[in-house]
């Protein structure tokens, strides 16, 4: 799927893993994970498999051995006036991870290609119909959270009664 880079900046998920080569022009690799995934639950595999993807779709990188790749969650992006189109900085550098890619695999981004699909998703409706699933959520927790503390007041009651 090929997107702008600002789209996928502006609209991804708090779950979304972004990948770039470090210090060298390259396509944004996003992984999404599942709700309060973190970058510890990704096997390196998936890891290795995302490095492979951004090294591959990088002019300067795909040339290169020994390229480190950085990756970091979504919300640790920060982009700010004044930055070119598809730059990004970080609001912690701490929260930034690197892998170095020794050389490209073919088998790996040939395995990747096969799969390979092309869509032209609305990224912002995605966003907000996200966020709307998750304040609904939050929202029936806060009903089943307020119904489990009446009841636990009514047995309250009850028992003072019965002293």
């Amino acid at each position: 799927m090929i997107l702008t880079d600002e789209e996928l900046i502006r609209w991804g998920f708090p779950e979304d893993v972004w990948f770039h080569v470090d210090k060298v022009s390259s396509a944004h690799v996003y992984l999404r994970l599942h709700p309060n995934e973190t970058l510890d639950d990704v096997p390196q595999a998936i890891i290795t498999d995302c490095a492979q993807l951004v090294k591959a779709n990088s002019i300067q990188g795909n040339k290169m051995n020994n390229v480190d790749i950085v990756y970091t969650m979504w919300d640790n992006l920060k982009k700010t006036q004044g930055m070119d189109v598809g730059q990004v900085g970080f609001h912690k550098d701490k929260e930034v991870r690197k892998v170095r890619i020794e050389k490209r695999l073919n088998e790996i981004v040939n395995r990747l290609n096969k799969t390979k699909t092309e869509e032209h998703p609305d990224f912002r409706k995605m966003r907000e119909d996200r966020d709307r699933q998750e304040r609904e959520c939050q929202k029936q927790k806060a009903l089943e959270q307020r119904k489990k503390e009446k009841e636990l007041e009514e047995q309250r009651k009850q028992e003072a009664e019965k002293r």
